[in-house]
């Protein structure tokens, strides 16, 4: 044999042979593909259909490889090398060519099928939507329940609590991947952790993941939560222990959202994969049936056709939106959808969480085809049932509210987050919390649905809220008895003044308190005649939190009406003598008021009575 002779690899001989090794490519190719991209073996998954298609092609390329073809060596045209190429698929793959045309043919046929031109009627009715009664249906939330942070500002915050803990901040890191849940009766969003690396991955993934984040939407206060035992699935494996491999290998068949991370009530972290269905042809109609259930720390699952009433995301808000924009717009047919457009209605861009009834909310406004600064009313759909509701409440888009609020602080550059609804005084009402450019809440707004030319701000929930109800009393949206109150009742152990905007306010407090409660002389007139000692009942704002003055309504003093008091006109006083002597500290009210001693109309309180500064 020649020193020069090179070995050459030859091709399978026998028919059988070459036909193998075609399966044994194909197979390879395929598993890599299906391991890496994770497609659903279901008819009615787009991602099925690239699948096989992509085995049909890899086959024949492989039989083309091994068959040795070159086409004819004679030039030919293009078009003729074409039939060559389909004259050999036809001869040798003759199986595979069919599956392909036929997979071809019912994609076309599916989608066609599925068009909403088609089905107007179905797509209409892929979500039912009741009215509902805005007051009724939607209590008046507490203090303490309302969130005060939207994503980005929650996640800011827990990943800053990651940073704390110098034990776990080298080896892991805060996943931005939260979800808003109700915890134990509190709105919160909680997020795994996940491991920094490869490196760190490969050094930690015995004991899996050590702790999840919780953070509190409504104190903002976030915190680590440490594990007895590590979590072993999350989206940071990168191998059969990736969530979304993991519920693949389980369930080959099932078309499944992405994994939401959700905590039970004892605080067990779960990953939940809703079931997706198509209910229109062969790939319309998007719709969810049930969700797994996967222990995130043992990777035991469950499929759930009714999932437990702890869990509160199954429906995704795109999901909702998407499925109300279809019963909007075809409410009167398709054609009416495109041409005269009567009674059509859309979603607005962006949504929010409310929290009700132990269950998520989502919530986003609604608003007519052609109109885009002003709302129709609002959604509200329940993410574990998906119980959908419209409110009409005709008034600002949510834009054109964080517009209004911007507007208001806009000398301290504060970005308007995504509004939350809420009910204040039977009002439905935007609140907007208000972030500086470090991301961190610095202030709130509350903005009124119908009259968004009514803006509200306070540095905390409590004094935004008061402000707001105050100013819907002002312009005769309610009426002071529907304000919330609540009464404090004592001996008086101080009393002080001051002119505020013109008027005169009493600053009361009572024995065994620190607060003072400000009454207005002008719709108060026994504030005047008050004295240390005297035995009053005050109605006054209500408070969730401990402050150092809080807004009173009505006095009475020993069962005194109000009527009993009259203010003293300036014709009834008589000018004091230059000399005369400085009035006693229990003589008239208004003496030594800020007016009169040079003072301006400021937050300036005088003394009035013993003990006082």
């Amino acid at each position: 044999m020649s020193r020069n002779s090179k070995k050459k690899l030859h091709a399978p001989a026998s028919k059988a042979g070459k036909i193998l090794t075609n399966l044994l490519v194909t197979l390879a190719v395929g598993g890599a593909y299906f391991y890496l991209t994770l497609p659903a073996l279901n008819l009615q998954s787009n991602d099925f259909y690239s699948f096989m298609i992509l085995l049909c092609v890899v086959y024949v390329v492989s039989a083309l490889i091994t068959s040795g073809f070159r086409g004819q060596k004679e030039a030919v045209s293009a078009k003729e090398q074409i039939r060559e190429y389909f004259r050999f698929i036809k001869q040798q793959c003759l199986p595979v060519g069919v599956l392909l045309v036929v997979l071809l043919a019912a994609a076309m046929v599916g989608q066609v099928l599925s068009m909403p031109i088609l089905r107007a009627g179905a797509y209409r009715d892929l979500l039912t939507v009741e009215d509902g009664e805005f007051a009724q249906d939607i209590g008046q939330i507490s203090f303490n329940e309302i969130p005060t942070l939207d994503r980005n500002s929650a996640d800011y915050l827990g990943d800053r609590q990651m940073g704390t803990l110098s034990d776990m901040v080298s080896q892991f890191e805060y996943s931005y991947d939260s979800t808003q849940i109700n915890y134990q009766g509190r709105p919160v969003r909680v997020a795994p952790i996940a491991y920094a690396d490869l490196v760190k991955w490969f050094t930690n993934r015995g004991s899996g993941l050590p702790a999840y984040v919780i953070v509190d939407m409504v104190t903002q206060e976030a915190k680590v939560v440490r594990l007895s035992e590590g979590m072993k699935y999350s989206f940071s494996e990168p191998l059969n222990r990736n969530i979304m491999r993991h519920l693949r290998f389980q369930y080959p068949t099932f078309m499944l959202s992405t994994p939401q991370f959700e905590i039970d009530e004892e605080g067990q972290p779960w990953w939940i994969a809703p079931r997706i269905i198509k209910t229109i042809g062969l790939f319309g109609g998007t719709d969810i049936k049930g969700a797994v259930l996967c222990n995130a720390v043992t990777g035991e699952s469950q499929y759930y056709e009714e999932v437990p009433a702890w869990v509160d995301n199954v429906y995704t808000p795109e999901l909702i939106m998407e499925q109300y924009d279809y019963h909007g717009t075809l409410i009167n047919g398709f054609i009416n959808s495109i041409l005269g457009q009567r009674d059509v209605t859309v979603t607005t861009q962006g949504s929010n969480y409310i929290a009700l009834n132990d269950d998520v909310y989502m919530y986003t406004g609604v608003t007519s085809a052609n109109a885009d600064q002003s709302n129709l009313g609002f959604l509200l759909s329940n993410q574990r049932t998906k119980e959908t509701k419209f409110y009409n409440a005709p008034g600002a888009t949510e834009r054109a509210a964080q517009a209004s609020a911007e507007g208001v602080v806009q000398d301290l550059g504060y970005t308007a987050t995504f509004p939350i609804l809420l009910n204040i005084a039977n009002e439905p009402t935007y609140f907007i919390p208000l972030k500086d450019a470090a991301n961190l809440v610095k202030s709130y707004a509350m903005v009124n649905v119908a009259r968004y030319d009514i803006v509200a701000t306070g540095s905390s929930v409590t004094q935004c809220e008061q402000e707001y109800i105050r100013m819907l009393s002002d312009k005769g949206v309610t009426q002071p008895e529907e304000l919330p109150q609540t009464t404090a009742s004592g001996s008086v152990a101080e009393i002080r003044s001051a002119v505020l905007e013109g008027n005169t306010y009493y600053f009361i407090r009572l024995e065994q308190e620190s607060v003072f409660y400000a009454l207005s002389a002008a719709e108060n007139p026994l504030a005047v005649i008050l004295n240390p000692g005297d035995q009053v009942t005050i109605t006054h704002a209500a408070s969730d939190t401990p402050a150092s003055i809080l807004d009173g309504y009505t006095l009475s003093v020993d069962g005194k009406a109000q009527s009993q008091a009259v203010l003293p006109t300036p014709q009834e006083e008589e000018p004091a003598p230059e000399d005369a002597p400085a009035p006693a500290a229990s003589s008239s009210a208004f003496s030594e008021s800020p007016l009169r001693a040079g003072i301006p109309p400021a937050r300036t309180f005088i003394s009035h009575a013993a003990g006082s500064a």
